[in-house]
């Protein structure tokens, strides 16, 4: 079976945790996030990176730093994994589900502005498969209408828009260490991108259960104490240390999966020219992380089809979201503003294909070969 997905390793996680285990600090906050941070904040060219246990807990902690509360609307679209709503349900916020483009499967951009209401408190775009939002013209909304940007870019870790890393445009960014991403912390994890300075202070205090205690050990208290809303968001130490191996490796690990992207697109070209299938379009101005390579086919059965056929030939490929404006909680909790064109429709054609660290060659054309024979071409 060729797996979906295999979490990268690169050879030193191993004695980097030894390393961190060894340590007398092993909790959040060691030596190694102290490196990761240091990493993230000039690679990253932003303000202040945090490391936390999850992505999703960097979109809570977002949504704290935006005292969303009870009442306040957030635009974001319906196509995202359950965290990016949730973040903000928990504070209270009523979620507003706009529809996505068909080329990248990210927000529509032309679609926000119509619902902007005196309840709005955010926007929150989602860099699908690590290819940016159109950004400038999100930032223009934002700005007109005093409204704060939360990046999810869960998936973008090294892609850009025209120069700028996902994640650093708006007033703050979340990305995902999960396994399934192009770099983890030992199965889990996530960052947190701080972008507005004022938000820095308190951004420590809520990732430290609501005290003061980075400032006590800068020496900026005579002593801590709880004084702000929190939770214990901090990344573990020994999983830092695994994630340190991964980004000592970052260039290496983005061009193996690079490669393996331009494989497949140039593999199955064929077959988007001759109708049996849509690639992936990456927009001018936008640099990809080949965090995912999809295909999108004609509908649901025939989705559900080639799954079948790839399953049956030892290959696991997987379908993505199920838009969460249709889901029980999404109705709940959610409205989505103006028709549902291409949310539903381009979800349901689209099949996420085996993408990671180390897949061969001769694993890419297998997989193109088993589509060429699924459309009997």
């Amino acid at each position: 079976m060729i797996p979906f997905n295999k979490p990268p390793f690169t050879g030193n996680e191993e004695k980097y945790i030894l390393e961190s285990m060894k340590s007398s600090k092993i909790s959040g906050d060691g030596e190694f996030t102290k490196k990761c941070h240091k990493w993230f904040e000039e690679k990253l060219d932003c303000n202040k990176a945090l490391l936390t246990t999850s992505c999703t807990h960097a979109l809570e902690m977002a949504a704290i730093l935006l005292d969303i509360q009870e009442g306040d609307e957030v635009i974001m679209p319906s196509y995202t994994f359950v965290s990016t709503a949730n973040a903000f349900v928990l504070r209270g916020a009523k979620i507003v589900f706009v529809d996505i483009r068909p080329d990248t499967m990210n927000i529509d951009e032309t679609k926000i502005e119509q619902a902007i209401t005196d309840k709005t408190k955010a926007i929150v775009p989602v860099h699908y498969a690590g290819v940016a939002c159109e950004m400038e013209a999100i930032m223009e909304l934002a700005n007109r209408y005093k409204l704060f940007v939360v990046e999810d870019a869960a998936q973008g870790m090294m892609s850009s828009y025209k120069g700028k890393a996902l994640g650093t445009i708006g007033h703050l960014g979340a990305f995902s260490f999960h396994e399934t991403k192009n770099y983890t912390s030992a199965g889990e994890g996530g960052l947190l991108i701080i972008n507005d300075e004022k938000f820095i202070q308190r951004a420590e205090i809520i990732r430290e259960k609501g005290t003061n205690r980075s400032l006590f050990f800068r020496g900026m208290v005579d002593k801590y104490s709880w004084v702000d809303l929190g939770s214990s968001y901090l990344m573990n130490d020994v999983s830092a240390a695994y994630l340190w191996g991964n980004l000592e490796k970052a260039d290496e690990i983005n061009q193996d999966r690079l490669n393996s992207w331009q494989k497949y697109y140039d593999g199955l070209k064929s077959l988007q020219s001759k109708g049996f299938l849509e690639l992936p379009i990456i927009p001018n101005g936008c640099i990809q992380n080949a965090h995912m390579f999809y295909i999108k086919v004609k509908d649901l059965d025939e989705r559900t089809a080639l799954l079948e056929h790839l399953k049956e030939n030892g290959i696991n490929a997987v379908f993505h979201y199920v838009p969460l404006h249709s889901a029980p909680a999404g109705v709940k909790f959610g409205r989505f503003d103006g028709k549902d064109v291409y949310t539903t429709k381009e979800s349901e054609r689209l099949i996420r294909l085996p993408i990671y660290y180390g897949l061969s060659s001769e694993e890419i054309t297998l997989i193109a070969k088993n589509i060429f024979e699924f459309f009997r071409v």
